[in-house]
């Protein structure tokens, strides 16, 4: 019988030592910012009851969520009517009551409203985990990725909106990438509906935004008539997407239009967001006010966040927005928060496609000890142990009787720079050998000299024995 070929889902991936290093130089470097900003580590499970889930990433959301089948016999009280008539979502709910989390946000608020009075606010988190939606895989777009958010809750204040941006500023400054960060406000679009005179479409009108980078104004404008717009609201709509200016400009512009209540107050966030982070944006760190901005899940209400690569093609790499009341689906009305998360994957691809990643981001060893016989091998042993006690990754190669060139090359292959080679002649003066890989150069050197070596103390003369 033959064996099948072992494969992974679509949509996912594993990742190889040099991978999951470079990955874990991002989020360190994420994690390092947050805690700058007095942001505080959470974890939450793999799984959520649907009830939590369902019904908080608008319709397109809901459909994405990926459901779990009960334990054991999940059809055996299911009624045979249902399972007759073919009903998708009657039988759902019947045969299925967790699902894997769309995201780190609605968790996040659950959280808080059963840790309400243990917590004190503005109670600042962030998150690093895995997420999963059943999404069409392609490039930058995966079925489980990681996310890595920072929320805040319990304040309405701009000054944590502003904080946010100055965040961004510093994670994408430190891994030396180029973006744009777009801003909106939910309200403005809010205050488009309005100006248009309808207001029972919100979250039609956002639904149908949203879709303009991958379908264009024209199949936008298509689908909004599905949605019952007039050609009136439609080129109304229109002619704010359309809209090119300054920041200061297209406020100015907004002004001149905008009557209603939620599109004044729209307005005036976005001023003050623009005010607190004055100065923030540069070269590379571009800072947009896009009146074309929507994010679809509909629990944002204010400002709204999303970042994109100015050198690589590959969709938002990071996304975000205040919401004024997510906890109050869960019990706990009347508390505002704001987050943000940064698409780990995506800025992985971008920074491997500008081949950007520092030598630094590789964890591997230092240096490899080669041994040449058993009492080589216990000066080897030894002196690894004093070398990690510095902090100094480095291994004993364990096969003695291995061919010199298969040791050399494992340390190719792993990428080691030094290898610490001790034969009879070493051992006499306790010294190695010490080759670097790159050039080839051999230098004997004693146990301090190599550790101030691969600790990057250029204060030794070493002599050059590899002629």
């Amino acid at each position: 019988m033959s064996k099948q070929k072992p494969s992974i889902p679509k949509g996912t991936r594993d990742f190889g030592p040099e991978e999951v290093s470079k990955r874990n130089y991002i989020i360190n470097i994420i994690k390092s910012v947050y805690e700058l900003y007095g942001y505080q580590p959470l974890e939450t499970p793999v799984m959520e009851n649907l009830t939590t889930l369902m019904g908080k990433y608008g319709e397109e959301g809901d459909k994405l969520l990926f459901k779990i089948l009960n334990s054991g016999d999940y059809l055996k009280d299911v009624d045979a009517d249902i399972i007759q008539d073919k009903n998708a979502n009657k039988l759902l709910s019947q045969i299925s009551e967790k699902g894997l989390r769309y995201d780190l946000t609605v968790p996040f608020a659950r959280y808080v409203v059963m840790n309400q009075n243990e917590l004190s606010f503005p109670f600042k988190r962030y998150q690093i985990q895995p997420v999963w939606r059943a999404d069409k895989p392609q490039k930058g777009r995966y079925r489980e990725f990681y996310q890595c958010d920072a929320d805040v809750i319990g304040s309405n204040s701009i000054l944590l909106d502003a904080e946010l941006v100055m965040m961004i500023a510093d994670v994408f400054g430190k891994l030396n990438l180029s973006v744009t960060i777009r801003l909106n406000n939910r309200k403005i679009l809010d205050g488009l509906n309005e100006y248009i005179g309808e207001t029972e479409k919100n979250a039609a009108l956002i639904t149908a935004i949203d879709k303009l980078d991958k379908i264009g104004i024209d199949s936008v404008a298509a689908e909004l008539i599905e949605r019952g717009f007039n050609t009136s609201q439609i080129d109304k709509i229109k002619s704010i997407l359309n809209f090119n200016g300054d920041i200061e400009s297209k406020i100015n512009f907004l002004e001149s239009i905008f009557t209603g209540e939620k599109g004044e107050k729209g307005i005036l966030e976005i001023k003050s967001l623009f005010e607190k982070i004055a100065g923030i944006g540069n070269n590379s760190i571009k800072i947009n006010f896009d009146l074309t901005l929507a994010r679809g899940l509909s629990y944002y209400t204010g400002t709204i966040y999303e970042v994109i690569s100015n050198d690589v093609k590959i969709g938002s790499i990071l996304g975000g927005g205040r919401y004024d009341d997510l906890t109050g689906i869960f019990g706990l009305p009347n508390m505002s928060g704001v987050g943000i998360s940064f698409g780990l994957d995506r800025i992985y691809d971008v920074i491997s496609e500008l081949n950007r990643f520092p030598d630094s981001a590789l964890s591997n060893s230092q240096v490899l000890f080669i041994p040449m016989d058993d009492d080589a091998e216990k000066f080897a042993v030894e002196s690894a142990r004093l070398l990690r006690d510095e902090n100094i990754r480095c291994e004993v190669y364990p096969d003695l009787n291995a061919k010199s060139g298969k040791k050399f090359k494992y340390a190719d292959d792993k990428k080691i720079p030094y290898c610490a080679v001790i034969g009879s002649n070493e051992m006499a003066e306790q010294k190695v050998m010490l080759k670097t890989m790159s050039s080839g150069v051999q230098r004997l050197v004693n146990l301090p000299e190599l550790i101030a070596e691969l600790n990057g103390d250029e204060s030794f003369g070493f002599l050059d024995v590899s002629e």
